[in-house]
């Protein structure tokens, strides 16, 4: 890494002592001038400088030095945008507007654990900290299903839903990666401590707050952009009217992310929220892991794509997915067609499609040409119980 590059880094560490995260004076500083640029007016007394900002800068060196001295013992890394781990999806947060209060995405990560798991979208997994049995086992199954998947599931590690969407992929050895409000290294909730240990031993703990940070019900609030954003969509499977996880949906509905909510009993409060998300059409009714995927247009494992009650499979097209099926119909036999002229006719995500058309090609049903992609086996001819092999 060059001297500048290890300049730029230092300076967005710096900033991030000086500035509370997503503050939208910053998201607007930050249009027109690189983080250096706006730390050096802080630091010379700006007048146009908010003077928190001033203040929180007179003592910086040191806070540097500790916050540096701090994160090597508790083995945490600064990721910052630039770097390869960096976790491309939340540059999205600098192309919506202010969303209850907050803007702008992260100056950078603090992070512990796994180094790839922060690239891998996933679906995030939210819900009410005064859960029910009912959500808690819900939750877990879920997520459980989304890391069989192969879906990082990303949650919050809060009390309630997130912990039994954690505990859910941990329990079948998937990914999944916990947005604190706090510090990375500080263990909260604290009868968490060892769930927490456990995720930085085989997934990732990551926050946008300084090493012993505290967390605070703003820090919540302004967390909640990062599982939004770091996800491919949000399932909440309980919460109330009043809750941050209807906040989590809000800022994944503004940045076009996929919402699934999980429905509860109509006499039960807690899923209160959840019902009237669905009702309003902020989110769409997920009953399993199989709907979610579905939505997320990807091929479904014959365990989630089948029903209870339903029939058996009698050709691979049976067993697809109804938007892999969609996708599918739309591929040549001849010549060929680009990932981005498909989503456009049949109106999907460019992202969604290319996804799809991923896994068809490894089920051998589809190939890429130097044409586009085309189809190259027939899937309604295949028996669902033998995976078709893919013939010119």
């Amino acid at each position: 890494m060059s001297g500048a590059d290890r300049s730029a880094r230092r300076d967005r560490m710096a900033l991030s002592l000086v500035v509370e995260a997503g503050d939208p004076r910053l998201a607007a500083a930050l249009v027109d001038r690189e983080p250096g640029a706006v730390l050096e007016a802080v630091r010379a007394g700006d007048p146009g400088i908010p003077e928190p900002w001033r203040a929180r800068a007179r003592s910086l060196e040191a806070r540097v030095a500790s916050t540096l001295a701090r994160a090597r013992d508790a083995r945490l890394r600064w990721v910052c945008p630039g770097d390869a781990d960096w976790p491309a999806p939340l540059d999205d947060l600098d192309h919506v507007g202010v969303h209850a209060g907050v803007a702008g995405r992260p100056l950078g990560l603090w992070m512990r654990g796994r180094r790839d798991l922060a690239a891998d979208g996933g679906v995030a997994v939210v819900g009410s900290r005064d859960a029910t049995a009912y959500g808690c086992d819900v939750a877990a199954d879920l997520a459980a299903d989304l890391a069989e998947s192969g879906r990082c599931v990303l949650s919050g590690a809060a009390l309630g839903i997130d912990g039994a969407a954690h505990r859910g992929a941990l329990a079948v050895g998937g990914p999944t990666l916990a947005v604190l409000a706090c510090g990375a290294d500080v263990d909260y909730p604290r009868a968490h401590a060892g769930l927490l240990t456990r995720l930085s031993e085989v997934g990732a703990v990551v926050s946008e707050q300084p090493p012993g940070s505290a967390p605070t019900r703003a820090r919540f609030l302004t967390r909640n952009r990062l599982i939004a954003a770091l996800g491919a969509g949000t399932v909440v499977v309980e919460a109330a009217v009043r809750s941050g996880a209807l906040n989590t949906l809000g800022w994944a509905a503004e940045l076009g992310r996929l919402v699934h909510a999980v429905p509860g009993p109509v006499t039960n409060r807690s899923s209160s929220g959840v019902h009237q998300a669905i009702r309003d059409g902020r989110a769409v009714l997920a009953a399993s892991a199989a709907d979610v995927l579905e939505d997320h247009g990807g091929l479904l494992a014959d365990g989630l794509a089948r029903t209870p009650g339903s029939r058996a499979a009698s050709t691979w097209w049976d067993a697809l997915a109804p938007r892999a099926r969609q996708v599918l119909e739309e591929v040549p036999a001849a010549g060929g067609i680009s990932g981005p002229r498909l989503a456009d006719e049949i109106g999907r995500r460019p992202d969604d499609v290319e996804a799809t058309l991923r896994s068809l090609a490894a089920a051998g049903l589809v190939a890429r040409t130097e044409r586009g992609w085309r189809l190259v086996r027939r899937a309604d001819l295949e028996p669902a119980d033998g995976r078709p092999t893919l013939r010119e």
